[in-house]
């Protein structure tokens, strides 16, 4: 379906607020911008900024619920005969060669990332959104496969997908915020995600794999 002008008009004016807002935080600071600051830059109300944000937090991470959903949708779009823990990895490891920003990293993000790192707030943010990824990501695994609400297994499946992610990103973030770049990274990088997905085959390999397609005929 097409996007209507009503919708294309809101998302605009959601960019320019979060552009603007990135661009002050990138010059002064995080905690040195009010909400006020923002809205009169880009020319609305406080209450219009809210309209769009809820938190003064999610102007600079303005992906946030597109990384909540990631995992659920790397797992209800995987590969017939691939399990959960196959189909993250498979992504994860994409995302390293491609150089995509979706798991935290990319090599516009040392700056972003030394912001994030230096405001108790954001750093709380980016917790909460790790969090609501593996609870999206348990809630998906629990609705296809049927498990009851006591069945703790899709839950302890996506917590320890989500640390293995958490301690491999802390990894690039931690060398990138030494000062190396993204491209000198990768290949460590790469290795580290493959080494720590295997600690968990043995476990979660084969956990909630998509049945293989028929033959036609």
């Amino acid at each position: 379906m097409s996007e209507g002008l009503r919708e294309r008009k809101k998302r605009e004016t959601r960019q320019r607020i979060s552009d603007i807002a990135t661009g002050l935080f990138t010059a002064r600071g995080f905690d040195d911008v009010t909400v006020a600051e923002i809205a009169r830059a880009a020319d609305v109300s406080v209450n219009t900024v809210f309209n769009y944000f809820a938190t003064k937090e999610d102007l600079l991470l303005d992906r946030a619920p597109e990384v909540e959903e990631l995992l659920a949708r790397v797992f209800r779009e995987r590969r017939p005969g691939e399990g959960v823990l196959d189909a993250v990895r498979r992504d994860f490891l994409d995302a390293v060669d491609s150089g995509h920003y979706r798991y935290g990293f990319h090599e516009a993000d040392s700056g972003f990332i030394k912001m994030i790192e230096s405001s108790p707030s954001l750093v709380a943010r980016v917790r909460e959104m790790d969090e609501a990824r593996e609870r999206k990501l348990a809630e998906a695994i629990a609705e296809e496969l049927g498990t009851g609400p006591g069945d703790p297994a899709p839950g302890l499946v996506a917590a320890q997908i989500g640390a293995v992610l958490r301690t491999v990103v802390r990894y690039a973030v931690r060398r990138m915020l030494a000062g190396e770049t993204v491209e000198a990274i990768a290949p460590d990088l790469r290795a580290q995600g493959e080494r720590a997905f295997a600690l968990l085959e043995s476990g979660i390999a084969g956990y909630a794999t998509r049945p293989a397609e028929r033959p036609a005929g």
